[in-house]
């Protein structure tokens, strides 16, 4: 099947994510056959550079050989089995490895298979803690400004993007805005760190009087994602932990997209040395290979359901929790991230894209520039309307699968690339400002 007949037939039987499917019929799906390292190819051999990684899942490459030979040496072993009164070596072994390289104190690993499931749990988890401590009434989960954690009616509950949320409002569960720490909304003369303090403050003028109704803050650390790769001071994280502990407040970190080195450091908690009460993980944890979500908590918490009544269990549960393949591809992408010195290797790559991002830096159009370990923002001014679907057109004929969002465009490439296709890509986003 050709390009075209794909994209046609594609149209008629699959319904795509995120997506409004009339405007296909003017701009149809990009037909992919095949894809190597950072590049995608459609059937006719054109080939686009992922500089999203695909979501922001692909660490290392689409085809990686190293993953390719883990999960085809489990594939004549074991491809799945319930986790309920089951265990098996995938499992187990990333589960100590992920306690090992985790914050500390966090040493239970919960699965499931996406990121707003493992949202769910750690609000789920938070909620039925405090019931079971004497805590009825923490009830209420407060979140940020801006904030995204997933598009599940629990998970959508403690986000703060309308596009997503204001159609499901009726079925949501309130929860409390707090001021986000994103810089781009300083005010004038104040640095990323004194804004990030400010709103700090105001989050500590809210627990103060609501802590014995609040459950947990939630956040996107470093990075709020859906808002723009919205990013902030580290400074928030510790002064939020810090207040946290103070009212008796859980923080959950959920660095489903931030986590495994995308903000510079393994995880982007380890930037204000703290250790949250649930860490939520996905996305790169499979190297961008198969479906997989954890939530890491702390001992303390596991005990609490720890007992002879099955009343008091955490009953909640996923059909491929744990699943034999996609935690075989976890292990291999955490061997990859530490035999091959990835977090060192990062920094080189982003100090050479920034010096060829420097003319998109510059332009006339581009606005609040930032960068935050292997990822990159800024807004285009003036956008006209249809901004976002005609800047990917536009970056396809320049190679590049890119989707911004909103008037902000951002680049997330995977770890593997290269300098002659970081060159390529800043390249392609110039001229594609400087013609759109």
């Amino acid at each position: 099947m050709n390009n075209k007949n794909l994209s046609a037939h594609s149209n008629q039987a699959v319904w795509h994510p995120c997506t409004q499917m009339k405007h296909h019929e003017t701009f149809p799906p990009l037909s992919i056959a095949r894809g190597t390292g950072v590049w995608l190819y459609d059937e006719n051999g054109k080939r686009y550079l992922d500089t999203i990684s695909s979501w922001w899942v692909n660490l290392f490459g689409h085809c990686n050989p190293r993953i390719n030979a883990a999960l085809i040496d489990q594939l004549g072993k074991l491809e799945h089995v319930l986790l309920a009164g089951v265990t098996h070596e995938p499992v187990l072994t990333l589960s100590e490895k992920l306690c090992e390289i985790a914050p500390e104190n966090l040493g239970h690993c919960f699965y499931a298979c996406d990121g707003a499931s493992a949202t769910e749990i750690a609000l789920k988890m938070s909620f039925h803690y405090w019931q079971q401590s004497g805590y009825p009434t923490k009830t209420v989960f407060i979140h940020l400004q801006n904030g995204y954690h997933g598009e599940t009616l629990g998970a959508l509950s403690v986000t703060d993007v309308a596009l997503f949320k204001q159609t499901y409002a009726p079925l949501l569960r309130p929860s409390p805005s707090m001021p986000t720490p994103d810089w781009r909304f300083a005010q004038d003369g104040e640095s990323p760190e004194a804004c990030a303090l400010r709103a700090a403050a105001e989050l500590e003028n809210y627990l103060a009087q609501h802590h014995t109704n609040t459950a947990a803050l939630i956040l996107e650390p470093l990075v709020q994602g859906a808002a723009g790769m919205g990013m902030y001071h580290p400074i928030y994280l510790k002064r939020a932990r810090e207040i946290c502990d103070t009212y008796q407040i859980h923080l959950i970190a959920d660095e489903i997209a931030v986590g495994f080195g995308r903000t510079g450091t393994l995880f982007a908690c380890e930037q204000a040395e703290i250790s949250p009460d649930f860490l939520c993980l996905s996305k790169g944890l499979s190297g961008g290979y198969l479906p997989l979500s954890v939530v890491m908590t702390t001992d303390n918490i596991y005990q609490a359901f720890y007992s002879d009544q099955t009343s008091r269990a955490f009953l909640h549960s996923h059909s491929h929790s744990g699943n034999a393949l996609a935690c075989r591809a976890a292990l291999a992408t955490l061997e990859i991230l530490e035999q091959d010195n990835v977090i060192t290797s990062n920094r080189d790559k982003a100090s050479y894209l920034n010096q060829c991002l420097q003319p998109v830096q510059a332009h006339p159009r581009v606005e609040n520039f930032r960068n935050c370990g292997m990822i990159w923002a800024f807004e285009v001014s003036d956008p006209a309307p249809g901004f976002t679907l005609k800047f990917a057109h536009m970056g396809l004929d320049q190679q590049l699968l890119i989707r911004p969002l909103g008037n902000t465009v951002y680049l997330m490439p995977p770890y593997v690339i290269n300098e002659e296709e970081m060159h390529l890509m800043a390249q392609g986003v110039l001229h594609i400002l400087n013609h759109i």
